[in-house]
């Protein structure tokens, strides 16, 4: 694949978490039961900065984990040698019972990835409410999932990839279409 288009840098990407955490507050009415809980591996990274964001506005830490939801994939691959699932740790430190989750991810497309984060959150306890923030929305979805929290939708074909690049596993903060 070859890169097409670069869509997010750095302070674009840090102005899209900054009011994405301002919409997370003001649409809950502030954190109170409220838990931030990224999706391994970028969304993990994101919602650490959306809790750093929500804690600078509102002066107190929001709940917060990481959830891998590799298991409840429906189209999970085979990622080690002896021919089992890659299993990461699920760090969720609170009870999610009668909580808002909000689950955050890097991108949506399909929304299998977050119907598989939803059936982890459900095995954890039942919510009051699931939401969803995701940096990029690129459409393409097979199941009716919406993002209540969108850092930017970029329209894209389905032989287009999006790429998000962090810092925590990057070395760059960057978003970029490849074709």
């Amino acid at each position: 694949m070859v890169e097409k288009a670069d869509i997010l840098d750095e302070q674009a990407i840090s102005r899209a978490i900054t009011r994405i955490a301002h919409e997370i507050i003001e649409r809950n009415k502030g954190i109170d039961e409220c838990i931030l809980v990224g999706i391994k591996t970028r969304g993990a990274f994101i919602a650490k900065r959306l809790a750093e964001k929500i804690e600078k506005i509102e002066g107190r830490p929001i709940m917060e984990g990481e959830l891998d939801i590799t298991l409840y994939r429906d189209d999970l691959s085979v990622k080690t040698k002896n021919q089992e699932p890659l299993v990461q740790q699920v760090d969720i430190k609170h009870s999610i019972l009668d909580k808002k989750v909000i689950l955050v991810d890097d991108v949506l497309y399909t929304g299998r990835t977050v119907r598989a984060a939803m059936d982890a959150v459900m095995d954890l306890g039942r919510p009051s409410q699931i939401q969803l923030a995701v940096l990029i929305d690129r459409g393409h979805r097979e199941l009716p999932i919406r993002a209540d929290f969108v850092g930017k939708n970029i329209p894209t074909s389905s032989d287009e990839r999006i790429v998000v690049q962090m810092i925590e596993s990057d070395q760059v903060d960057r978003v970029a279409i490849h074709e």
